[in-house]
């Protein structure tokens, strides 16, 4: 047994992907083997990984060595031999905690190069330095393992990190390792900041623009918006699992550095809500993340001070409801919305800044109104006005539209007495 799922059982954990290396038989002399026991699949012929049928998520392989021959993450190739070491098979791996095996016959732990003591420490070291950035990604698994396990990296290790080059990586595999850093980690802060000192942010300028935005130190005695960002994720991962919430805390200030102002004594960032739809479209474009994903953090981002600003206006039932039915559209809902604004209340180190009281606030008003967390649709429909005999025209649009106000104002679900109450 090789690879993570022996690091999570020596921590304790249980392990979902199982993966057998098998010394001493080819490919197909493998095949030929489980092919007693069922049906086999060749996942990763090339690879030398095939799967069993009726055992689960087991992966069998054999011993490989990956030679580096081109650019890119696919410019490998690969030689499966079995007569290696388990030494040398484990060498090719990143990480020392990643680089133990475990017979599972005998429950001897292969661990040549000390791993185990490693994952005692809490400490990431690479398994061979030479061999490590072979593929740039694993830096990137460095940061999500630091925000999953509360680990530290060695100091060799970040060095080796600053020199990965990620410009040429698959947003598909990146959008991954950010997924796993932020909704499975219980320290996305600490996985971010690894980001920093690796100086792997310079590769994503949306965020890299935050670190160097200050913020009036009477509303934010953090400093950066970079350092705010980074108190909201720890923040938002007490409240919730979600991905669209961790994703739309990671973005909603980006519209900060474009908006940042001296002003009356004051630094100010004055509709960086807005502002900040463009950066992170194009953060989120660049990492490849789903369009349904998109539309709601973007739908987050832009509305994350709405809970504030409907506190200090008094907003009312209209108010409410469009906003709910604006983020329904984008395939969000208000409770998504209330949570990254807690998360922005407390992702910050101020003394004075203000209790959560605005978010409890809309909270309740939101419950009292019965606000739907999902798309508050249009009770009056056009075939509602056909029926009583209008024809079509701007006319039925403009009746439509004060219906829907109608609606939005006093929450009424019958479209005959909306449509009696507009149209008397």
């Amino acid at each position: 047994m090789v690879g993570g799922q022996v690091r999570d059982l020596l921590r304790g954990k249980g392990a979902k992907d199982v993966d057998v290396e098998v010394f001493g038989l080819s490919v197909a002399e493998l095949e030929l083997v489980l092919a007693r026991f069922g049906q086999v699949d060749l996942v990763g012929k090339a690879f030398g990984v095939l799967k069993l049928h009726g055992m689960g998520e087991v992966d069998f392989s054999v011993p490989r060595r990956d030679n580096k021959v081109g650019v890119g993450h696919k410019g490998f190739e690969v030689e499966c031999d079995p007569s290696m070491t388990t030494m040398d098979a484990a060498r090719r791996r990143d990480l020392t905690i990643n680089s133990m095996s475990l017979d599972p016959f005998t429950l001897e732990l292969v661990d040549p190069f000390n791993g185990m003591r490693d994952l005692e420490a809490g400490l990431l070291r690479a398994t061979d330095s030479e061999t490590f950035l072979e593929d740039p990604l694993r830096a990137l698994r460095v940061a999500q393992f630091v925000s999953r396990f509360n680990f530290r990296a060695d100091d060799s290790l970040v060095e080796l990190c600053k020199r990965a080059d990620l410009s040429q990586l698959p947003g598909e595999r990146v959008f991954t390792e950010f997924e796993k850093l932020l909704v499975k980690g219980q320290h996305p802060r600490r996985g971010m900041q690894f980001l920093a000192d690796a100086d792997l942010v310079r590769f994503f300028p949306e965020l890299d623009a935050l670190r160097n935005c200050e913020q009036d130190k009477e509303w934010h005695a953090e400093g950066t918006v970079w350092n705010h960002t980074l108190l909201c994720l720890d923040a938002a991962r007490q409240l919730t699992d979600s991905s669209v919430v961790m994703w739309a805390v990671l973005c909603h200030d980006l519209g900060k550095p474009s908006t940042t102002l001296f002003e009356d004594g004051h630094l100010r960032s004055r509709g960086h809500e807005e502002a900040g739809e463009e950066p992170t479209r194009s953060f989120l474009g660049r990492v490849k993340v789903s369009r349904e994903l998109m539309e709601a953090v973007v739908a987050l981002v832009v509305s994350h001070l709405a809970p504030t600003h409907f506190f200090k206006t008094n907003a009312g039932p209209a108010g409410f409801r469009r906003l709910a039915r604006k983020l329904a559209l984008a395939g969000t809902d208000m409770l998504s919305l209330e949570a990254v604004a807690r998360a922005d209340h407390f992702g910050r180190d101020a003394a004075n800044v203000d209790s959560p009281r605005m978010v409890d606030w809309f909270h309740s008003e939101a419950a009292r109104l019965q606000v739907s967390v999902k798309d508050e649709d249009d009770v009056v429909k056009g075939r509602h006005l056909l029926a009583r005999g209008f024809q079509p025209g701007p006319f039925v649009g403009e009746v439509l539209r004060k219906c829907r106000e109608f609606q939005f104002e006093t929450g009424e679900k019958d479209p005959d007495k909306i449509l009696d109450s507009v149209l008397k």
